[in-house]
């Protein structure tokens, strides 16, 4: 049995349509149903259901394409593991990041490793956290950089530091002015934060998450003024208007244009942490990644 006729299977029902899946695959639909049916017969079962529209897969290649799926994945890890370069001259690293940590970690971090590992390639996707559990236990990604509370049991989390949330406003909001005058760190109570009209992302952020417990937390019935799916939206709605949004402190100090609230009640603080997929080949590169996103944590 070929690992084409695996690729076949998998594209026929990823596609739900022979059509489709010949054209994706590059061969003609006669070649790849002559490809299936020499697999059903390999093995003894009907894998697909062709009778309605949609091509479908049958009880037997449910069964059958879960563990297709785990052997493709393991023998992909294989050949990556024949072309890893072990003096790191050369290569690709897959790395996903939730957005609020591309926003002030990634440049730092990758810009440390690319002076170090010039010749190593750096795939940096954006993704939420459930997203990137899932592309790591899919070995989508190599390594995952977002917050320690994973709820699948196929990750590893090696945490790195704590992250600061804190509230955020423009330079001409009331409150930065306040700092301002007084030359020291404003304050915002639980009380007078529900008062503000707020500036949030939305709610597949892990942040907003964090900050919705908080705010129920503290009895707030928060008065929200903007929702945003971006980082970068919420920093210049913010920079330009009266709103307040609550974000890592990182993001604050780094942003000209931004301010630092401090919180009372402080928000408690969360764990950045490493994401791997347990008992995953790890290469030489990702090691070599891992080794430098560790020493951040001895660095805070």
């Amino acid at each position: 049995m070929l690992l084409r006729h695996i690729r076949y299977l998998l594209a026929v029902v990823e596609q739900g349509n022979f059509t489709r899946a010949a054209e994706t695959l590059y061969v003609s639909q006669p070649t790849l149903s002559q490809q299936i049916r020499q697999l059903e017969e390999t093995l003894g079962a009907q894998l697909l259901d062709r009778s309605g529209r949609v091509v479908r897969a049958t009880d037997a290649g449910e069964a059958y394409i879960a563990y297709a799926r785990r052997a493709l994945r393991e023998l992909e890890a294989g050949q990556r593991a024949i072309h890893d370069v072990r003096d790191l001259v050369r290569g690709t690293l897959r790395l996903a990041m939730t957005p609020s940590l591309t926003s002030y970690l990634a440049g730092p971090l990758i810009a440390r490793f690319n002076a170090s590992y010039p010749g190593i390639t750096l795939q940096v996707i954006e993704k939420t956290l459930d997203a990137i559990e899932t592309a790591l236990a899919a070995d989508q990604v190599d390594l995952g950089l977002a917050f320690s509370q994973v709820r699948s049991t196929e990750i590893n989390s090696q945490p790195l530091f704590d992250e600061k949330l804190c509230a955020v406003v423009g330079l001409a909001h009331p409150l930065a002015q306040r700092a301002t005058a007084t030359l020291a760190a404003a304050v915002l109570t639980a009380g007078e934060l529900g008062r503000q009209s707020l500036a949030l992302l939305s709610s597949d952020f892990a942040t907003r998450s964090f900050v919705d417990a908080y705010l129920q937390q503290q009895g707030i019935a928060p008065k929200i003024a903007v929702e945003a799916n971006t980082i970068s939206a919420i920093v210049e709605i913010v920079c330009r208007g009266g709103l307040v949004t609550i974000l890592p402190e990182a993001i604050a100090r780094e942003h000209p244009g931004l301010q630092e609230i401090q919180l009372d009640p402080a928000l408690p603080h969360r764990t950045v942490s490493l994401l791997r997929r347990k008992d995953g080949y790890q290469s030489a590169a990702a090691r070599a990644f891992a080794e430098l996103a560790g020493s951040l944590a001895s660095a805070e």
